[in-house]
């Protein structure tokens, strides 16, 4: 075996563990639904079994998770850099486990626009948390004030804006697909898929 098969045959059988504990589970209540024996479980979680391919199917069966997942191994890219938009005063992550999502953090100086008319409307969802200040959000014919550490979600169908109250703000936004290309077509005033050209090779 291995260095790296040492490694993952480790990692394995932690996350069998974790994966029990967070469940709130004993050995005995795992390897029941396992249909194995409580000292072949805690055999296998110590190291002290061969871990085998059918336990470890039934394992993640048990555990509510597939096979694929329970042997993943972390990528060289867990950590990535952000496309700085210096223009509009914003960092954006992709998500690369879900390509068509992104993370963006913004700092705003500026109130939401009073006009109706410059409110977006567009297909998507958005989730977003305030990390310092205090934003106001307008959202349809309602207006609402989101504190330091507060979030709000919502469908960015309905008319939206979002600024500034009493001073900065600093938010972080994630954005689905339709959500993004619709901010994105907004702030730039171009086509959404250079966008995600570019950020696909950020």
């Amino acid at each position: 075996m291995t260095q790296n098969d040492g490694e993952l045959d480790s990692l394995v059988r932690k996350r069998i563990r974790a994966l029990r504990v967070a469940q709130g589970w004993s050995l005995e209540e795992l390897a029941t639904r396992a249909h194995v024996s409580q000292s072949t479980l805690s055999r296998i979680e110590n190291g002290q079994r061969r871990l085998a391919l059918d336990q470890l199917v039934t394992l993640a069966r048990a555990l509510d998770t597939t096979l694929d997942q329970l042997v993943e191994t972390a990528t060289d890219d867990v950590v990535t850099n952000p496309m700085i938009d210096s223009a509009h005063g914003l960092m954006r992550w992709a998500v690369k486990g879900n390509p068509g999502m992104s993370v963006v953090r913004q700092r705003m100086t500026e109130p939401p626009p009073d006009n109706p008319a410059r409110m977006r409307a567009h297909p998507g969802r958005e989730w977003l948390v305030v990390l310092s200040g205090t934003a106001t959000l307008m959202l349809g014919h309602r207006r609402y004030r989101v504190e330091s550490n507060q979030a709000a979600e919502f469908p960015t169908m309905l008319p939206h804006a979002i600024g500034a109250e009493g001073g900065p703000c600093e938010i972080m936004g994630i954005f689905d697909r339709e959500a993004r290309r619709g901010h994105q077509r907004d702030s730039d005033g171009k086509s959404a898929d250079s966008d995600d050209a570019k950020a696909a090779d950020a």
